[in-house]
């Protein structure tokens, strides 16, 4: 269909969170590596990256299914900002940080699947 993922803003505000969890969680105690920070990383990566497979897909319907997948993500996500809140491994700044960071992205997401939903039910 020629989406460019990069031109949504939906994709831009989720890839710059997963810089921010990265840069977060290199401060996580290391033994962690495995645990809450890989589980954290693997999910904010899945959020841009939904986004961007599905806007090659030729269908809107297919299209709306990754965006549902990529919203998912931003729930694992947020749980995992909030335990990691919890144990002490984000700060209460970083957590606000990350929490406006990731409603804001969860927003936008949301608005380009009702667009995509709207576009779907219209047909193609």
């Amino acid at each position: 269909m020629g989406r460019d993922y990069r031109k949504i803003e939906a994709f831009q505000l989720a890839d710059d969170l997963v810089l921010l969890i990265y840069k977060i969680t290199n401060n996580f105690p290391k033994q962690e590596v495995f645990g809450v920070t890989l589980q954290m990383r693997r999910a904010a990566v899945s959020i841009p990256a939904n986004i961007a497979e599905g806007a090659t897909r030729k269908s809107k319907k297919e299209y709306l299914r990754f965006l549902y997948i990529a919203m998912g993500s931003i729930a694992e996500l947020e749980y995992y900002i909030n335990l990691s809140n919890k144990l002490g491994y984000i700060n209460n700044d970083d957590f606000q940080i990350l929490n406006a960071k990731r409603k804001h992205a969860a927003s936008k997401l949301f608005k380009l699947m009702k667009s995509v939903e709207k576009e779907a039910l219209g047909g193609n």
